[in-house]
């Protein structure tokens, strides 16, 4: 976790593809859903989602908007850091926080077949109360996060999976600003 950090403490940027498999408690269906996601430093990211269908989900690095399928509202929250180990453990790499203040590997299993290795991560003190675990699947050449597997302490469940992932592109300011939209309603809380 440590080599995972000082590598990503270095990172200005990232962008990949991503694919996001929620399984839905005690119904056995699983929410699925993929699109793009970019990260810049320091708190700043931007998930396009563009299926089933179109949301967006934004830091500027003060404040997260989330707009969702097909809603005339945006939803806008002050950023916390302090509580994002929880929510958000991918955003702590682009933090100016530390994610080993947050999690420590409970175990660390190597894949050879395909050269990776799988960092099971508890939550450390209360830095983060909603999480059981999050499994960081990173590949052993270059420590490239490739999936991500959150476990919350209510038995719920998210599964991201990145592709085509790229570190340190160019990204433009302008990515990570909230444009207000015609007809469109923000509202705090």
């Amino acid at each position: 976790l440590q080599r995972v950090a000082r590598k990503f403490s270095t990172v200005k940027s990232l962008s990949a593809r991503f694919r996001q498999e929620v399984p839905l408690q005690h119904v056995g269906v699983v929410r699925k859903a993929s699109g793009r996601v970019y990260f810049r430093r320091p708190l700043m990211m931007r998930w396009d989602y563009r299926a089933p269908g179109e949301q967006l989900f934004l830091s500027d690095g003060r404040h997260f908007y989330f707009r969702p399928p097909d809603s005339s509202r945006v939803f806008r929250r002050p950023v916390d850091e302090a509580g994002l180990g929880g929510k958000i453990p991918l955003l702590l790499l682009f933090g100016k926080g530390d994610i080993t203040q947050y999690f420590r590997v409970e175990e660390a299993m190597i894949v050879p077949e395909r050269k990776e290795t799988v960092l099971r991560l508890v939550p450390k003190g209360d830095g983060a109360p909603d999480v059981r675990r999050v499994d960081l699947v990173v590949e052993e050449a270059d420590l490239t996060i490739r999936e991500v597997h959150l476990y919350d302490r209510l038995g719920g469940e998210n599964h991201l999976y990145l592709d085509d992932v790229v570190i340190d592109p160019a990204l433009p300011a302008d990515l990570f600003r909230f444009h207000e939209l015609p007809g469109v309603e923000v509202v705090d809380g």
